[in-house]
């Protein structure tokens, strides 16, 4: 069985210690947080993530950001947003891809906040720290458009974002709009259950009622990274273990003329 990228608040007290990462916005952070949290700048993060100079190939940049928030071999990180999920699993997935040991805190800041262990701990340095990347070497991989458009016959896309954006009445802020050749339609929101990722069995049932068998290679996508890395963090608590995400997804690939789009 796949490693579960996901974790209980009530579980954290069985690890012996662990670097806890908040992904709010700037003015929750500030409003009150546990005192061993750090932020991480998500907002810096997207950018980069997007921008050629500072994308998943250089892996300095990304060594060096994730350094900074104190990120180690020594523990795992705890990740943890607002309780929408999608922004811990983004920064989840970057921190898996390139080797950190991380995980996403089911239900976020409200399965936290009242939690007087966590919020009044003694404060742990967070001083930035030393962080060699190792690049795939986590349990969901990631796929970049050329290669994806290569391989739509031999992958299953699932496609995590809303009916309106799969069937392209939803352009969002595309040219186009549609969804992959072969993509089924698993919309991110019916992974969650009152902003908690569902048990696996349930993510298998609903995997398989949306046309996905057990070792199939899925490739997950939104349209632009979060709500995918929640279905590739859903498809790996429910048991695939040949998963990857499309970060970039579907604004990346509308932009390219050359990228089939289905509408139907």
């Amino acid at each position: 069985m796949p490693h579960d990228p996901i974790i209980e608040a009530t579980e954290l007290s069985s690890l012996e210690a662990f670097r806890l990462l908040d992904v709010r916005e700037p003015a929750a952070f500030a409003a009150g947080h546990p005192a061993r949290a750090v932020r991480v700048p998500i907002e810096v993060w997207e950018v980069a993530a997007r921008s050629g100079e500072t994308s998943f190939e250089n892996v300095a940049y990304w060594e060096r950001a994730i350094a900074a928030l104190g990120v180690n071999a020594r523990q795992p990180a705890i990740v943890y947003d607002d309780g929408r999920m999608t922004e811990a699993a983004r920064v989840w997935f970057i921190l898996q891809y390139f080797g950190a040991d991380a995980l996403i805190l089911n239900g976020g800041w409200p399965g936290i906040r009242e939690r007087e262990d966590l919020l009044t701990p003694a404060i742990e340095p967070s001083v930035p720290t030393t962080f060699r990347a190792r690049p795939g070497s986590g349990s969901v991989g990631l796929v970049d458009r050329q290669a994806l458009k290569a391989q739509l016959d031999d992958v299953r896309i699932l496609d995590a974002r809303t009916p309106d954006e799969f069937a392209g009445t939803d352009l969002r802020r595309n040219t186009r709009g549609g969804h992959l050749p072969g993509a089924q339609l698993l919309s991110h929101a019916s992974l969650l259950d009152n902003s908690r990722l569902r048990h696996a069995d349930e993510l298998r049932g609903l995997l398989a009622e949306a046309g996905f068998q057990p070792g199939d290679h899925v490739v997950t996508h939104c349209d632009g990274g979060g709500r995918a890395a929640l279905a590739a963090a859903a498809a790996a608590r429910a048991g695939y273990d040949n998963v990857r995400a499309y970060y970039l997804s579907f604004a990346d690939w509308a932009k390219d003329e050359s990228c089939p789009i289905a509408r139907d």
